[in-house]
């Protein structure tokens, strides 16, 4: 369904997104270009509230979405379409498109509130992956996918440009020389960087600039970043110190981040830092690539047997997850050379 069936355009929009964290990272991009072109339009952000700092400086309101508790189940999703509607809502963008928000969408659509979904392209996806991209043009970012859902509710405005840099206020104090974060890590191993060569890259990013942050989560990550930490006097783990608002704004501050394909690629898309993206068992042409990240960055090997996945979720199939072990650190370190040079 797409527009009111009296023609008139929305002027209360309903956008809902509540994982993953990187998917979610790229929401921004979107709201910019639609915010920009319809100043008048209000926006409530459906998501959890962990997400509220990805979307700072844009004119959005937030309806948060409890995912583990009060809107774990279907019947949850309707009390909160309830809530939307109080609020005046009178269009929905869900580009998501799981069991819960088509739970969402069918409740609202009964109260006459016009929706409209996602196209994930998931049979061009799974081409891609049986192809292994080889003879095919990337696939529509999935940025521009969520633009394309405003669209089919009678919105009408140009894709997003790369967001500019934008500098945050620093919770590390003042920056002398020049720093670099690292985040090797990712919720699938198809994406993580191992760590023998994670070490490494540790050990020549160290050499070469001034300060090196290292992005974890907890558990095993956060003991890998310790250690380093140990090791090196001019690395820092960033677990424990920072949340996600203050890593968003250390990220602002970096001179390049070098990451997985994972939420520290979209965190540094969304505030202009350039980015040197390590790429394994998945691939930039599916639509994943951080938002304006140039092509420059990317590292990744050609093997005929990647990418296995959309989302590197699978098993690899060899069992020795070569198209990560072979990225050589030395490579790495020296494509951030290229972007910001290097002692």
């Amino acid at each position: 369904m797409g527009r009111k069936s009296n023609g008139a355009r929305p002027r209360h929009l309903l956008v809902l997104r509540t994982s993953a964290m990187g998917d979610v990272a790229m929401v921004p991009h979107a709201l910019r270009a639609l915010c920009a072109a319809y100043p008048d339009l209000k926006v409530t952000v459906a998501t959890q509230p962990l997400f509220r700092p990805f979307f700072e400086g844009l004119p959005v309101d937030f309806l948060d979405v409890d995912t583990r508790g009060a809107h774990h189940s279907l019947r949850g999703m309707w009390q909160l379409a309830a809530e939307a509607r109080r609020l005046g809502v009178d269009a929905v963008a869900d580009i998501h498109d799981v069991l819960r928000s088509k739970a969402f969408r069918l409740s609202m659509r009964l109260h006459g509130i016009p929706t409209a979904h996602i196209d994930k392209g998931r049979a061009e996806k799974r081409r891609f992956i049986r192809s292994g991209g080889r003879g095919m043009k990337p696939l529509r970012h999935t940025v521009l996918r969520y633009c394309d859902v405003f669209r089919r509710l009678g919105f009408v405005f140009d894709d997003p440009a790369p967001a500019a840099h934008r500098t945050l206020e620093n919770p590390f104090g003042e920056k002398q020389g020049r720093w670099v974060g690292f985040a090797p890590f990712s919720a699938h191993r198809g994406k993580t960087y191992p760590e023998a060569q994670s070490r490494e890259l540790v050990r020549l990013l160290a050499e070469r600039y001034e300060r090196v942050f290292i992005h974890s989560g907890g558990g095993s990550e956060r003991a890998f970043a310790e250690e380093m930490e140990r090791t090196y006097s001019n690395v820092t783990a960033l677990a424990g110190k920072v949340r996600l608002a203050g890593e968003m704004a250390l990220v602002s501050n970096l001179d390049c981040v070098v990451a997985m394909d994972s939420l520290v690629m979209h965190l540094a898309a969304l505030v202009g830092t350039p980015v040197v993206s390590i790429w394994g068992a998945t691939h930039p042409g599916l639509g994943f690539l951080g938002y304006g990240v140039p092509e420059a960055g990317i590292v990744q090997v050609d093997l005929e047997c990647r990418p296995c996945s959309v989302f590197g979720n699978k098993p690899c199939r060899y069992s020795d997850w070569h198209c990560l072990t072979a990225v050589r650190p030395e490579t790495v370190a020296d494509r951030v050379g290229r972007l910001i040079g290097g002692r």
